[in-house]
This record gives structure tokens, C-alpha cells and sequence, in this order.
């Protein structure tokens, strides 16, 4: 499994999930989320939001207070749309993007 940031200023580093791994939010929270986050800092360079989609590790309250504590800005999971299209391109056309890598 990989998990990775993509946004409208480029996409970020692949991060590989580990075989094993259950990726509940623990995991999420000190495997992948610190450096995800500092990815999109990085290609943002201010100005970003964070979003994430309706997964259980992405909803888990852990990583919501991580969120609120370690993210400059971030989408709250009580704010998010449902089901829309728009604000989820990784369902559509990420991995032909990533070829490009």
C-alpha cells in the first residue's frame, strides 16, 4: 500500500505502508501523517489546506487532535462534503499523474 499528498502546486513522495501493517490511526498518526503533512508544507509554501478522505484512520480522533496541534490548516472531519467528486481527485486520475514521476 502507498500513501502520498497530491495538490494543485505538485504531488509529494510516495510513502510505502508497511506489508504487515494495519494502518489504523496510530499507524496513521506516527508512520505516515508527519511526513505527509510536511510534504504538502513543502510544496505549498503557505497558504495550504489539509484534507483528508473519510477513512477510519483519517476520522479516528487521535488524528484529528494531531491535526489540530501539528497542521498550520486543516479540513475538520465534521466539515467535510459528502461524496464529492470534486475534492477527491485520487479517485479519478491520480495514478496516471504519478507516472509522470
Amino acid at each position: 500500500m502507498v500513501s502520498a499528498g497530491v495538490c494543485f502546486g505538485g504531488k509529494g513522495r510516495f510513502h510505502l505502508v508497511d506489508e504487515s501493517a494495519k494502518v489504523d490511526s496510530a499507524y496513521y498518526v506516527d508512520c505516515l501523517l508527519p511526513s505527509l503533512v510536511e510534504g504538502c508544507i513543502q510544496l505549498l509554501r503557505g497558504g495550504d489546506i489539509f484534507q483528508q478522505d473519510g477513512a477510519p484512520a483519517h476520522t479516528a480522533r487521535a488524528t484529528q487532535n494531531w491535526l489540530q496541534i501539528n497542521c498550520p490548516d486543516f479540513i475538520d472531519k465534521d466539515q467535510w462534503p459528502p461524496n464529492s467528486p470534486n475534492l477527491n481527485p485520487l479517485d479519478y486520475h491520480v495514478w496516471g499523474a504519478m507516472l509522470e514521476l
